[in-house]
């Protein structure tokens, strides 16, 4: 019986990040691997296959590729854009292809998002060169097309690549062929994907807003587009130019008991506390930084630091686990610590915890009406802020943060408020961390404040 070909995506939560297993036979290739790649052997392993070929679709800056840890693994040759060389690959450029038994890919050259960016064009060999699949990494999205603004003195020329590579190269394929991005809603590297994984080109063409541009439209959207750029992308940037160091497994943080915890805090452990927003408020250990476990991939790289041990605080054991992934697939390995007992074990230990004090926002809303002395902290993004706000409040964004404190008056008190009240509560945890002694946090934020009718504005 013929073996069956194979198409899988591996989700990588957090970083909204997609890639693929794909192969007929005895043959397999990854494309984009995320660096905890254990799960592309097993998969291949599973399938009778040995991976053969890795693919990176470009430079990638949120999240470090796992290229050179897979080849370790396997012995597969990995292969990058030519238009900029990785030290540890092999460059294909515009029509190389590759046979894993029947399947071929394809290379086409789609620059914009980054000057070295592929996409692969999977065919099936028994019924000619027809396209099935496009692997498109950051050029396509499912709703969205690849951020362009990673070279700020060229927004105009990459827009225009980008353009021409989703009109001449992507579309042209066919309506019928499979969408396959890199990266899923909730990537930093788009900001209009669609809640879904699955999508055509013909689909796209019809509903996707930025195809239906003019090329003119087009390239000036993108050229004032604005998105975030959290500091470690500088540190992907590096690693995934150089080869990032070696991972063999995940780290192992050594469980302390709270005197062992807080000695390391004073020799510099950087400790991030993934409990939900509730728990922090309620009680935490001063200087620690409030960041949930599934907020980690999208905010702890504006604040953690690379040359800075780092310590975890978590509800349940098994969230450990899920912590380090999300840290070391943006390059933070050295975890040291981890709370053993959590905050019970601190505050039965009759050691300082402090807590971050609940606005309603029925409370708010009387507040703004009796004019009450007060600075209303909004950390949203700046899109939002100017889509609606609430009458007074101070914009900062959340990333932006640390840098701006000396914006945010000391006199009087401060309320945290951003969509639902998690950055919100990040946001507070650095305050307080900071020195800021009247932290208020508002629950729920502006989801809540338009329930309760609080005035608005924008």
């Amino acid at each position: 019986m013929p073996k069956t070909m194979f198409l899988e995506t591996v989700k990588s939560e957090g970083l909204a990040h997609l890639s693929y297993l794909v192969g007929h036979g005895e043959e397999a290739a990854v494309i984009d691997p995320r660096r905890d790649c254990e799960v592309y052997v097993e998969r291949a392993r599973g399938r009778g296959a040995r991976i053969t070929h890795i693919f990176e679709t470009h430079r990638n800056e949120d999240y470090v590729i796992g290229s050179s840890d897979l080849q370790r693994r396997t012995g597969a040759q990995i292969h990058h854009g030519a238009a900029q060389v990785a030290d540890y690959a092999q460059s294909v450029s515009e029509g190389d292809e590759f046979a894993f038994g029947k399947l071929r890919l394809r290379v086409l050259e789609t620059p914009g998002h980054t000057y070295d960016s592929i996409s692969l064009v999977l065919s099936d060999a028994s019924n000619g060169d027809d396209p099935l699949a496009a692997f498109t990494g950051d050029a396509l999205f499912v709703g969205d097309v690849g951020r362009t603004d990673f070279f700020p003195d060229r927004r105009q020329e990459v827009a225009a690549l980008l353009h021409e590579s989703l009109h001449e190269k992507l579309l042209p394929l066919g309506e019928h062929v499979i969408l396959c991005p890199a990266h899923g809603a909730g990537s930093v590297c788009g900001s209009n994907l669609a809640p879904r994984e699955f999508s055509t080109l013909g689909y796209e063409r019809r509903h996707n807003e930025r195809l239906r541009m003019g090329r003119d439209e087009f390239v000036g959207f993108k050229a004032r587009e604005n998105h975030h750029f959290p500091p470690y992308f500088h540190t992907m940037e590096r690693y995934n130019q150089e080869g990032a160091p070696p991972l063999d497994r995940l780290p192992v943080p050594q469980p302390l008991p709270p005197q062992a915890f807080e000695n390391a805090m004073e020799r510099g452990l950087m400790v991030l506390d993934a409990r939900s927003p509730e728990a922090f408020a309620g009680a935490f250990i001063p200087g620690t930084l409030c960041c949930p476990l599934d907020a980690i991939p999208s905010y702890a790289g504006y604040f953690l630091e690379y040359d800075r041990p780092i310590g975890l605080i978590v509800e349940r054991p098994e969230e450990i686990e899920s912590a380090l992934r999300y840290l070391v697939r943006m390059g933070f390995d050295d975890v040291q610590a981890v709370l053993a007992g959590g905050l019970t074990a601190w505050q039965t230990s009759g050691r300082e915890f402090d807590h971050v004090p609940a606005v309603t926002a029925r409370d708010l809303k009387e507040r703004m009406e009796a004019g009450t002395d007060f600075t209303l902290l909004d950390v949203r993004g700046a899109e939002e802020f100017a889509e609606q706000h609430l009458p007074g409040a101070l914009n900062v964004y959340l990333g932006d943060l640390p840098g701006r404190l000396d914006e945010i008056p000391r006199d009087r008190p401060i309320t945290t408020l951003c969509s639902s009240g998690m950055r919100s509560m990040i946001a507070a945890s650095i305050l307080k961390a900071r020195g800021f002694a009247r932290v208020e946090e508002n629950f729920g934020s502006m989801q809540a404040c338009r329930h309760a009718g609080c005035p608005m504005e924008g």
